[in-house]
């Protein structure tokens, strides 16, 4: 079997992109560089047309106070406007902050836009009504919906705009997982403290963050946002990391980000470490993790005890007690909901952003995702992660039996509809 296995992955190696495959020095010898996963992956992303930036910045925002604070004093130092795209804005006192902060701005001659995905408004408990977005748009802020829910709604439930992107006058740029809620900060009763990454990006990758608010931003307002005004040369060096930033638009970069997934795990040589709120990863995903671990690759999956939503979570657990099985560690998160989508490899490059390991995010929904090739960066999630074990279970085959007859179940039901989840 593990013949067969080495051969069908020997073969789906011929059919990576030429920038995936080792290159040679002058003398025929094979650069060993090249080789390395992150080398790879980098050539990999080239190939397909999305190229990496040196010399940024980034700073890992690793709780809702961290990004809060840092992204509100930055917004209320602009000079000339500041940009947002995110899933929602839950009606409450952080978002009430923001939007004051973003009408202080606009008084004082900054130009303020700012996108929200309707569904996504409508599917938290306190969402946005037409009576509070007329008045912040009455008092200068232009905030648009995106696909607005309209009769008879289903037909809008597919594809939603789930990216979170700020950028402040094309200098900063902040991105992840975090929508703008109390609960980031406060918690929720009866799941705990929630657990989230943003960051804060400066250098040549915010332009390529920017371009793609623009872009969404004309599709729904006709408005179009150009030149060096909104896209200075950030030419200057913020820092010593490269980055590379994948959008996932539906119709045009359908596969970006679960391929994105995939390549990494099928070019892990040491190790793997993920931390994903709703693990149902697509079949392209799922299979490369099996390769991984197959291959001797140390793969370890971080999943949460407890989640804000239903069924998802159990069908996670299926998928990952079959990891297991397979080989893989799992660790269950005990200390809240960890809603952190991010995944490392051979401790050399990551990937951090909005997208969840599901269909919904891989097959359906507006994502951006940042790739860090960046040992520092890594350096910071290894610690998070191994302080976050100390407050985590071992899922083992006796943790498993542990579980309901009932939960068994509904986890066996919840995989069975992972290409809807």
């Amino acid at each position: 079997m593990k013949i067969i296995r080495t051969l069908i992955y020997s073969l789906y190696l011929l059919t990576l992109p030429i920038g995936a495959i080792a290159r040679t020095t002058a003398d025929g010898a094979i650069d060993e560089d090249s080789q390395r996963s992150d080398s790879i992956v980098a050539n990999y992303l080239k190939g397909t047309g999305i190229e990496t930036t040196d010399n940024n910045s980034v700073k890992l925002l690793m709780s809702g106070h961290d990004k809060f604070v840092d992204m509100f004093e930055c917004i209320r130092n602009a000079k000339s406007f500041v940009h947002l795209e995110y899933f929602n804005f839950r009606n409450d006192s952080i978002a009430g902050l923001l939007f004051n902060i973003l009408t202080q701005k606009v008084n004082e001659g900054v130009e303020v836009r700012a996108l929200y995905d309707d569904f996504g408004n409508w599917s938290n408990n306190q969402p946005i009504k037409k009576v509070q977005h007329d008045s912040i748009n009455d008092l200068g802020v232009k905030l648009v919906k995106f696909d607005p829910l309209k009769f008879p709604y289903v037909n809008h439930i597919i594809p939603r705009d789930h990216r979170k992107i700020v950028v402040v006058d094309g200098k900063v740029a902040y991105t992840g997982g975090m929508n703008v809620a109390d609960y980031y900060i406060e918690g929720i009763e009866g799941i705990g403290p929630w657990r989230d990454m943003h960051m804060r990006i400066e250098g040549p990758a915010v332009n390529d963050l920017h371009r793609i608010f623009a872009t969404i931003w004309e599709d729904v307002t006709e408005e179009k946002i150009e030149g060096h005004k909104y896209f200075p040369s950030n030419t200057c060096k913020k820092g010593n990391k490269r980055i590379a930033v994948v959008d996932r638009a539906p119709k045009v970069s359908n596969e970006s980000i679960r391929n994105l997934f995939a390549c990494m795990l099928d070019n892990a040589k040491h190790n793997v470490r993920i931390i994903n709120p709703y693990f149902v990863p697509t079949h392209k995903v799922r299979k490369a993790l099996k390769r991984a671990i197959d291959r001797g690759v140390n793969v370890e999956i971080m999943l949460s005890a407890k989640s804000d939503i239903a069924l998802t979570p159990d069908a996670s657990f299926y998928v990952a007690n079959n990891l297991e099985k397979r080989g893989a560690k799992v660790y269950v998160f005990n200390g809240g909901f960890h809603h952190t989508k991010a995944m490392w490899v051979d401790n050399t490059f990551c990937t951090i952003g909005s997208s969840n390991m599901d269909s919904r995010s891989l097959r359906c929904d507006y994502e951006v995702n940042t790739v860090i090739f960046n040992r520092q960066t890594i350096d910071e999630l290894n610690c998070m992660f191994e302080t976050d074990m100390e407050n985590s279970d071992l899922l083992t085959r006796d943790y498993w039996k542990k579980r309901s007859t009932w939960k068994k179940i509904v986890s066996w039901f919840g995989n069975l509809l992972t290409p809807v989840l």
